[in-house]
């Protein structure tokens, strides 16, 4: 059995365009991810999912492992699908959907989550991070509410638990980093759209109203995704700064 991250990879981006290949820090945004997701104990290999030849060769030039998959996919997962095909892994194997945008995403979440897929026997699992009440307010922040034994019983943009009576409880912001067997990512993929999925534009909920079980992991924290050319400048700035300082703290001239 082989476990392996997939990172689909797109060029255009409304707030952001090209944003895989921008490199303040010397490095292409992507080569962070899939440095970050290497770094994971469980995780064999990293192929970069793309329909781009720039992406493509950026991926390539850096000694990375680029897949090119078909234009015109509709989400990340149909081209994840795609590019677990053309590698070749076996229906046991596991595949990890990395976000493409999370060059701070912590090796440990990526084996928290591949060693709950193999325990809990789960067909698919995902990540989850506490969430504070104001932030559970915003339609982005998409949640989960878990039932006892950790499965996901429902995700929604709305503010779910609803505190009728200032119950205060925990919320969940869900974490968009899935592991699936490779022999359920194709079922998966095969589900037509669901009502649920269709009315909060969630691709998990398809596999949920389908009847499956989601395993849920709760990490301590989620890592900054970048959307919008602030959130690059933030992370370029962070990372300059883990540069200029040593591993015991002071800084470097």
């Amino acid at each position: 059995m082989r476990t392996v991250a997939i990172i689909p990879a797109r060029y255009a981006s409304t707030r952001l365009p090209g944003k895989p290949l921008l490199a303040d820090t010397g490095k292409p945004l992507i080569q962070h991810v899939v440095e970050a997701a290497a770094a994971a104990e469980t995780i064999e290999a990293v192929y970069v999912a793309t329909d781009d030849v720039r992406i493509f060769d950026a991926v390539k030039a850096f000694g990375g492992r680029p897949v090119m998959t078909a234009a015109g996919h509709a989400t990340g997962t149909d081209r994840l699908a795609e590019a677990a095909e053309r590698v070749g892994l076996a229906d046991d194997d596991v595949v990890v959907n990395v976000q493409g945008d999370e060059p701070e995403m912590d090796p440990a979440s990526i084996d928290a989550l591949v060693r709950l897929l193999l325990e809990t026997g789960a067909p698919m699992a995902t990540l989850a991070a506490p969430l504070s009440s104001e932030a559970a307010d915003s339609p982005a922040n998409v949640k989960v509410v878990l039932a006892a034994d950790g499965a996901a019983l429902y995700f929604s943009r709305a503010k779910v638990p609803f505190d009728r009576d200032g119950a205060a409880p925990q919320y969940l912001l869900h974490l968009g980093i899935y592991a699936y067997r490779k022999r359920f990512l194709a079922e998966y993929m095969a589900l037509p759209p669901g009502q649920l999925e269709q009315a909060e534009r969630l691709e998990q909920l398809r596999a949920l109203q389908a009847g499956h079980r989601i395993a849920v992991a709760v990490v301590a924290s989620a890592s900054p995704g970048i959307d919008t050319p602030e959130d690059y400048a933030a992370f370029v700035a962070r990372h300059r700064g883990r540069e200029n300082t040593n591993s015991r703290g002071e800084a470097v001239s």
